[in-house]
């Protein structure tokens, strides 16, 4: 692999410079995840990084703009808008009769992706009014914008300038994708994972000098089990073999007949259902917050569980949850691929299976079968600082074994792993194949 990266960086000017454009693209994300929105107050700020209660949610959105919320900069928004606009059109192609025959059509995708891109400008706007809002909810009182709603020229500048932050960042993401390695949103959230994870690493040894050995050991073994098993499911895949039939006219033939396979990746979706599942969980608690409960009432109690990401039944709804988005939305991008469709047109049928809805109806069942192992991989996933909660509950049953800054599963969570792992792994194969286009050893050789 060493060989193969020095083969790739001195000897190649061409995939040098990618790699270079790569690298100084996010070096520029990351200069603009630290410059604040206009009026901000870092004292508010402060109060709602402190608030327990938005932990959930705000790691969320943190993640997803590459370590921007935070700072509450003009990136904060991050690409978090692309990406639902994204999830948003993939899941109204199957549902809307306009946007299937779309995407069947020569371009269907690029336009809509063109329309991805409109539909972010809105869920932007919408999401800085609710960053803005939440905030200042959480802030206990203090606004974090002074001003923002009785000032039109500064609600409209931060609204404006969170906006362009957004597009700045896609078309950040877009820049990497054809002029660099690797696709350029994922690259992007796995900028800010890696810049903040040394910072995190940090704030776990001061928490608790005691246990620094205990918790940089219980570290390591977090991560070195996840990265192991998390290469092992996301390469994962089931092949359901095809074979094509001969096209004969006349004397000649056009096709012979082969075999083939379609593989079914055992976790197609990634950490889609991660991100749901925590945002949709954590999203309760953050409007009981604004209410603010009285302490010992239903309300309090169900804003302590789902805000501070404490107790069995927390970590019980999440798995829940993240079990059932999986499935959900791998029924979707089955759905979206039209597998049965495209193999009856291009002449393949699998063995003993009637072409058609037949076809179809199998490729769903091999799929919701497989889904089982990815859907139960996610959850388990999504649930380990609470494995690591009980584990510390056993060792150290009189401290607070549930606090964040005794928890080494938080350092990386389980998005963020899965994100590292499958960033690096794809951007390693983009350059593998940069490699064997010239006749040199790739990384996997």
């Amino acid at each position: 692999m060493i060989q193969a990266l020095r083969t790739a960086y001195f000897r190649l000017p061409e995939l040098r410079n990618k790699i270079l454009i790569t690298i100084l693209i996010l070096l520029i994300y990351q200069f603009g995840t630290h410059v604040p929105v206009l009026g901000v107050n870092k004292t508010a700020l402060e109060a709602v990084l402190n608030n327990q209660t938005a932990g959930g949610f705000l790691n969320v959105l943190n993640l997803l703009s590459g370590g921007a919320v935070k700072n509450f900069s003009v990136l904060a928004n991050g690409v978090y808008p692309y990406i639902t606009a994204s999830i948003i059109f993939n899941l109204l192609t199957p549902i809307v009769p306009a946007l299937e025959a779309m995407q069947r059509e020569p371009g269907g995708q690029d336009k809509i992706r063109r329309y991805t891109y409109f539909l972010a400008i809105p869920m932007a706007v919408l999401q800085s009014l609710a960053q803005v809002g939440i905030f200042t909810a959480l802030a206990g009182g203090q606004q974090i914008i002074p001003g923002f709603g009785s000032d039109v020229l500064l609600t409209a500048s931060v609204i404006i300038t969170m906006t362009a932050g957004t597009m700045f960042a896609v078309w950040l993401g877009e820049l990497i994708t054809e002029q660099g390695i690797g696709n350029g949103t994922s690259l992007i959230i796995f900028s800010g994972i890696v810049a903040t994870a040394p910072t995190n690493l940090l704030n776990l040894l001061a928490g608790n000098p005691d246990r620094a050995v205990y918790n940089i050991a219980l570290f390591a073994v977090i991560v070195v089990v996840s990265v192991v098993v998390i290469i092992y499911i996301q390469e994962g895949v089931r092949r359901i073999p095809v074979q094509y039939g001969r096209r004969v006219r006349g004397n000649k033939q056009y096709q012979m007949g082969r075999d083939s396979h379609i593989p079914m990746k055992v976790n197609p979706v990634g950490m889609i259902p991660l991100i749901f599942s925590q945002s949709i969980i954590t999203f309760p608690a953050l409007i009981i917050g604004v209410l603010q409960p009285e302490p010992g009432t239903f309300l309090w109690q169900v804003q302590n569980t789902l805000g501070n990401q404490q107790g069995v039944l927390y970590w019980i709804i999440f798995f829940l949850m993240t079990v059932g988005f999986t499935f959900f939305y791998a029924d979707v991008m089955v759905g979206n691929y039209k597998l049965a469709e495209t193999l009856q047109r291009n002449g393949g049928f699998i063995p003993g299976i009637r072409p058609g809805k037949r076809t179809d109806d199998y490729i769903l069942t091999v799929t919701r079968r497989i889904t089982i192992v990815g859907a139960l991989f996610l959850g388990t996933i999504a649930v380990v600082p609470g494995i690591v909660d009980l584990i510390n509950s056993v060792f150290f049953p009189l401290e607070a074994a549930a606090s964040t800054s005794n928890n080494p599963a938080l350092v990386l969570s389980g998005s963020g792993l899965i994100i590292v792992v499958g960033v690096v792994i794809e951007t390693m194969r983009q350059l593998e194949a940069q490699l064997v286009m010239r006749n040199y050893e790739g990384f996997m050789n």
